[in-house]
């Protein structure tokens, strides 16, 4: 998987912090360290991460904590959000049965020509053209 651009959603990043789900937090970490030096996240990938482990877990973390992390988390390659995302995530959405932030997702993806979107927010196996969607929890739960 490591030679393949592969783009984190937000789930993945969120449970490398979420000591309630430690299984999902050890497959969370070896996964991130497989696809480090291939791995994409988007600028809405950041902030939906720090409103999670901020706002979501049943053990938050303080914000100077989520500051780190977030800043760890820009030494990834980070995509920016603009309006033709926008526009395309609105008409993906519309066209499917994707909400508009998980369409979003895709389109950032998309755009990033990720060969793997990693998470388990949308169907293992599922295709967006060349973009192939792997959850790799599967096997932790």
């Amino acid at each position: 998987m490591s030679a393949e651009v592969v783009f984190v959603d937000t789930n993945v990043l969120v449970y490398l912090f979420d000591a309630d789900a430690p299984r999902k937090q050890v497959r969370a970490r070896a996964v991130l360290n497989e696809v480090a030096d291939s791995a994409i996240v988007s600028t809405q990938v950041l902030g939906e991460f720090h409103v999670a482990v901020t706002r979501k877990l049943a053990r938050p973390l303080a914000f100077e904590q989520a500051r780190a992390a977030v800043e760890a988390l820009c030494e990834l390659r980070v995509r920016p959000i603009h309006e033709g995302l926008v526009r395309a995530a609105i008409r993906r959405s519309q066209a499917s049965r994707l909400s508009y932030w998980d369409a979003l997702i895709v389109e950032t993806a998309i755009e990033a020509e990720a060969a793997v979107l990693l998470t388990e927010d949308m169907q293992d196996g599922q295709q967006f053209g060349g973009m192939r969607v792997a959850n790799p929890f599967l096997q932790a739960a």
